[in-house]
């Protein structure tokens, strides 16, 4: 897929699409075509050098209309407990202002299935959309549970109901009104049915949870925060970036990004926490110690790449594509 780093978005409009959500719609400063994006993409947005959020990189979902060739658009929800990023883009980025960009980036692509369950917790409903759309595009049934604390917090309503037609495909969970939803009873037993889910921590690891029906694949669920890591791997390692011919000790406190940039090898990041996927690294010899949110069972066991941002090594020796 196409990618570019720290090019210029102007917002060209935006509106609020539910209490606290904005949707902000984003076009090329110069007017011409955007890089193509797949239902599940993400763009890492750069907030403007001269506000509260100055200079900060946050990522977000993709949930416009794909066909548009030269517009994005991404829903933003107000995180009063935040780090100011969200704050930012609703009270001080006003339409035509520019913002830096990079992407788009896939990290939570729609795989094949006869039949999809989609789980979304709030905001998290971003990524699913264009998933949906995809599916009913390929004639793929599917589902959708919709949670939030209240109705008037859940972005995209109007637009859901025009996606399920006249099918009972979507339920919404008011939390205010109806209480804890009871998730056990939506786990699959069809082996034939894919979950893939999107929203707070506490929801996404309840469905990780379910594990994978026999015969089937696990859920697939996408983070906006950081798992919980297992504290830092003890023992230092070498690091070796094999195209630059440097190497460097990783120290037990410290991550292979800084110590790959004191021996001045620079590699781009954005997170920094093991989430957006800027930093996925190819892994050419050794067995990493996987500590971001991204990789599923499988693709850790396979241990040819990892993000560098926050994983470690097993081994004493780690040799990196880089």
């Amino acid at each position: 897929m196409t990618h570019r780093t720290s090019a210029a978005l102007r917002l060209a409009r935006r509106r609020t699409v539910a209490d606290d959500v904005v949707a902000l719609t984003l076009e090329a400063a110069d007017g011409g075509r955007l890089p193509d994006w797949e239902p599940g993409a993400h763009i890492d947005l750069i907030l403007p050098a001269d506000g509260a959020g100055a200079g900060m990189v946050r990522q977000y979902s993709l949930c416009g209309d794909r066909w548009k060739p030269c517009e994005y658009t991404i829903m933003v929800q107000r995180e009063p407990d935040g780090r100011g990023g969200s704050a930012a883009l609703h009270d001080e980025v006003s339409e035509g202002d520019l913002l830096g960009f990079g992407g788009p980036r896939n990290n939570f692509r729609l795989a094949p299935a006869e039949e999809y369950l989609f789980i979304a917790g709030g905001i998290g409903i971003t990524p699913l959309l264009p998933m949906i759309e995809q599916a009913n595009r390929l004639d793929v049934a599917w589902r959708l549970l919709y949670l939030g604390r209240s109705a008037s917090r859940l972005a995209a309503l109007d637009r859901l109901a025009v996606l399920a037609g006249d099918e009972d495909r979507v339920t919404i969970h008011d939390a205010d009104r109806l209480g804890r939803a009871d998730l056990e009873s939506w786990r699959p037993t069809d082996p034939a049915v894919r979950v893939f889910a999107c929203g707070p921590v506490p929801l996404l690891d309840a469905i990780a949870a379910w594990g994978a029906v026999p015969g089937g694949l696990p859920p697939r669920v996408e983070r906006f925060t950081a798992q919980d890591g297992d504290g830092p791997t003890p023992a230092a390692f070498e690091v070796i970036a094999s195209r630059s011919g440097v190497s460097a000790q990783v120290g037990e406190s410290e991550s292979v990004v800084d110590a790959l940039r004191r021996a001045g090898v620079d590699i781009i990041t954005s997170c920094a926490k093991g989430v957006c996927g800027t930093c996925e690294t190819d892994v050419l010899e050794g067995n990493p110690d996987h500590r971001d949110s991204l990789l599923d069972d499988h693709e850790r066991a396979l241990g040819d790449c990892m993000f560098p941002c926050v994983s470690r090594s097993r081994d004493p020796r780690l040799v990196l594509g880089i």
